[in-house]
């Protein structure tokens, strides 16, 4: 079983900063590609943010410039720094990952969810 546990969110003002972390938990071998997706309210969940076990990055144009993503390898835990937030980042925020378990002698590849934190933007 792996779990990714999300932590982090809540209220904060426009112009405010958060940080949010998750952790993945479990029988992991590796760990790929690890990435944060939002959903707002009657919206589509959409990429945020991910990163390469190698340190690659990829941003929404939209967070550009304001948020930054890291992660580190030996705790399995990605981090999403967020400056500058505006009203229109307010959304559930999910943490996602591309990972291995090993099961016996058996190799399993798999995407994984977390439960999602909210993060709210508002004066």
């Amino acid at each position: 079983q792996v779990q990714l546990v999300e932590s982090g969110g809540g209220l904060v003002q426009p112009g405010g900063s958060l940080r949010l972390s998750c952790a993945a938990s479990g029988s992991i071998f590796s760990i790929d590609v690890m990435g944060w997706y939002r959903q707002a309210p009657g919206k589509q969940r959409e990429l945020v943010a991910d990163i390469t076990s190698g340190g690659s990055t990829n941003y929404a144009d939209s967070v550009k410039g304001r948020f930054t993503i890291s992660r580190d390898n030996a705790k399995n835990t990605v981090y999403l720094q967020m400056n500058s937030l505006k009203p229109e980042d307010t959304a559930a925020y999910y943490c996602n990952a591309d990972l291995t378990t090993i099961q016996g002698d058996l190799a399993h590849t798999l995407n994984a969810w977390g439960q999602g934190t909210l993060v709210t933007v508002s004066s």
